[in-house]
């Protein structure tokens, strides 16, 4: 199998996404870009939510943007669909459907945009599938569940010239664009080193025990590429982050956002050596991913990010449980969630800016890019997000492996561990492996 993504090598990016826009994109795709009568800008754009957990936090935040209409609510479990239907339908003033099945909002010609709020294993095939009936997605971290699957999207997303953007939504707080940009513009001087980290106070799982599946549960459709485990009373609805088959662990969960932020300030794309420590510190339980984890991650140019994860402790570094700091030869800037520190060479703070949070701007950044048939607008348009998706996947794999990893800086690639790179894409269920099409 060729896993590298094809990229087209003569034209810039921008030329790329613009070029032949309508020749390539099926009639579905053309009745979503146009609508009769109106200009870009006036077009009500059309959305449906897979996922109501997370879900439920997005839709009302794109209902609330002028032109936008949440037509669809979908997801596998039919009393937290109903339950969450019966409350966001009294916020709107338009009939909101609900569906099991993603897939029938996707055969809805007037549909714009997919959002994919499901399970991690759903977030690559879902999105795939939609950039091919001509949507554009707006795709939960991380991108997808394995490094091949990023690459399938960034290819889909060019083949059909979508927006698709993932919710790192950091990429959109004001306050945070500002520290980038101080980054970047030497205020620290030569930055060469980033720490972040994610602490938290998560408890045991416990066992699991063979259960019948609920009969609210589509158990066959949440599994959907997934190849077939039994149903276990200790999974759903969120313990799946801690199982490889579904999962990422605390890494792929919250570590995305904060290497999001160290990989962006340090302005560098894929690692040269990865390496990894930690495992199952605190409980006996049937967790498989770490609760306890470092990573470290060398790059091209002498510039380094280390990532620190304490599951089952909320005390991270200064005691805090999200961050980034970063380092360099004239001072050194601190990012929390939304706002940011300076301090000099002699650690004393010089400046501190409070922030908001960026999450309903990245909608709108989004939104805007589409209103405007314009990915390069996007803050995190999908190869950015694919990018810092592998930094997670690489850590996990060195986890997995044991093994110190030597990669490819073009593209990630491990070219020193046959048995990392078995798990850079992954097993499907017969009949449910995406394809770039």
């Amino acid at each position: 199998m060729n896993n590298d993504p094809k990229i087209c090598a003569n034209a810039s990016r921008r030329q790329f996404f613009h070029s032949s826009a309508l020749a390539t994109v099926g009639l579905a795709a053309v009745a979503n870009s146009l609508a009769a009568g109106s200009s870009a800008e006036d077009k009500k754009i059309i959305v449906g939510i897979m996922g109501v957990n997370r879900g439920s936090a997005l839709a009302p935040l794109f209902a609330s943007v002028a032109g936008v209409e949440v037509r669809y609510l979908c997801d596998v479990d039919s009393t937290r669909l109903a339950a969450f239907h019966e409350s966001f339908a009294k916020t709107v003033d338009y009939d909101v459907k609900t569906v099991g099945d993603f897939r029938t909002m996707l055969d809805d010609p007037q549909l714009d945009v997919l959002v994919c709020a499901a399970p991690n294993h759903w977030h690559a095939p879902a999105s795939i599938l939609a950039c091919q009936a001509g949507k554009h997605v707006y795709v939960e971290k991380p991108c997808c569940h394995n490094p091949r699957e990023g690459e399938m999207l960034i290819e889909v997303a060019r083949k059909h010239k979508r927006c698709v953007q993932m919710g790192n939504q950091r990429r959109s707080g004001e306050q945070i664009i500002e520290a980038m940009n101080l980054l970047h513009e030497g205020r620290i001087g030569n930055v060469y080193y980033s720490r972040s980290w994610y602490a938290n106070s998560r408890g045991p799982i416990g066992h699991g025990t063979p259960a019948e599946v609920p009969p609210h549960l589509d158990y066959e459709l949440w599994q959907g590429p997934v190849p077939r485990q039994p149903y276990t009373s200790n999974r759903l609805h969120y313990n799946w982050h801690w199982f490889w088959n579904y999962g990422n662990g605390e890494l792929g969960n919250n570590g995305i956002h904060s290497l999001d932020l160290s990989r962006w300030g340090l302005q560098v794309d894929y690692p040269i050596r990865v390496v990894s420590s930690g495992g199952r510190y605190c409980f006996d339980d049937d967790q498989q991913t770490a609760d306890t984890h470092v990573v470290s991650f060398e790059f091209e140019g002498k510039k380094q990010i280390s990532w620190e994860s304490l599951s089952c402790n909320r005390y991270g570094l200064d005691g805090t449980g999200f961050g980034a700091t970063f380092h360099g030869d004239k001072g050194s800037l601190y990012l929390n969630s939304w706002g940011y520190k300076i301090f000099d060479e002699k650690a004393k703070e010089v400046v501190s800016v409070d922030g908001k949070d960026g999450l309903q701007a990245h909608i709108e950044n989004f939104l805007d890019a589409i209103r405007n048939d314009d990915p390069t607008q996007l803050h995190s348009e999908i190869e950015e997000g694919h990018k810092s998706t592998v930094l997670c996947h690489l850590g996990n794999m060195a986890h997995r492996t044991g093994d110190s990893l030597r990669c490819d800086p073009a593209n990630g690639h491990v070219v020193n561990s046959e048995d990392a790179m078995k798990l850079w894409q992954r097993d499907y269920e017969p009949g449910w492996a995406p394809t770039v099409s």
